[in-house]
C-alpha cells in the first residue's frame, strides 16, 4: 500500500481481557464484567513498593488488603461485615491499574484519581456495596491503610521507626504484625476465601463463578 493510502487509524483499544474471559472497558467500567477471582489474580501479583521490600517473596497488594481488614477489625471490633469487605477491596482497582506509589499519584493529577473512582464505584456495585463509601469508613480504612504500611516500611522496606513514624500512622494501640510475604498464589487463594467469608458475612449474593460463566 502506497503512502498516504492507508485507511484511518484506529481509536486505540482501551478494554483488557481478563483470564475469566471477561472485557473490562478501563474509560467506561461496568460492574458485571468484574470477578472477584480476576481481582484476586491480579492483586496477589502487583507489588507494594513497586517491589523494593526484602524476602523471597514480594508483598502483594492482596496480602496487604487482608491485613488492613484485619487492623480495621481490631481498631473497631464491632464494624459490620459490609464495611470490613469495603477495607478488603480498598485497593481493588490496582488489579487494573497497578499500585502506583504516592508521589507519582500526586504527579498525575486529578484525572489519574478520576479514572480510580470511576473503577472503584464499578467493584462496589457488583459486589453489593454502596458506590460511594461513607465518609467515617473512608478515614478508617485510610487509618488501617497507613498503619499497616508503618509495618511494612519498617520490615520489609528498609524504613527506620522514627523516620517511618514521621511518614505513616504508628500502629493501633494492642496491635502487633510480624510479616512474612506470601506467595502470590497463597496471597491470591486467601484474599479470594476472605472475599467470601466477609460477602456471605455481610448478606450477599457472590454471584456465580467468574469461569463458570460465559
Amino acid at each position: 500500500m502506497r503512502k498516504g493510502l492507508r485507511r484511518g487509524k484506529q481509536e486505540p483499544r482501551a478494554w483488557q481481557r481478563m483470564l475469566s474471559g471477561r472485557r473490562l472497558d478501563l474509560l467506561d467500567p461496568s460492574p458485571m464484567d468484574i470477578e472477584i477471582e480476576d481481582i484476586a489474580h491480579g492483586l496477589a501479583r502487583v507489588a507494594r513498593w513497586n517491589g523494593q521490600t526484602v524476602g523471597e517473596h514480594a508483598f502483594s497488594v492482596a496480602q496487604h488488603s487482608i491485613v488492613v481488614e484485619e487492623i480495621m477489625a481490631h481498631i473497631q471490633p464491632d464494624l459490620e461485615p459490609r464495611w470490613r469487605l469495603a477495607g478488603l477491596l480498598h485497593d481493588a482497582s490496582e488489579y487494573v491499574i497497578g499500585d502506583m506509589i504516592s508521589p507519582f499519584k500526586a504527579a498525575l493529577g486529578v484525572d489519574y484519581k478520576t479514572f480510580e473512582e470511576r473503577l472503584e464505584n464499578a467493584i462496589h456495585i457488583r459486589f453489593g456495596l454502596p458506590a460511594k463509601t461513607p465518609l467515617a469508613i473512608k478515614k478508617l480504612i485510610k487509618q488501617a491503610d497507613r498503619a499497616c504500611a508503618y509495618f511494612e516500611a519498617t520490615q520489609l522496606a528498609g524504613f527506620g521507626r522514627e523516620e517511618a513514624l514521621e511518614i505513616f500512622d504508628s500502629p493501633p494501640e494492642g496491635y502487633l504484625l510480624h510479616i512474612e510475604p506470601w506467595s502470590a498464589n497463597l496471597a491470591q487463594e486467601r484474599y479470594v476465601q476472605r472475599f467470601h467469608t466477609l460477602s456471605g458475612a455481610a448478606g450477599y449474593e457472590s454471584g456465580p463463578v467468574a469461569f463458570e460463566t460465559e
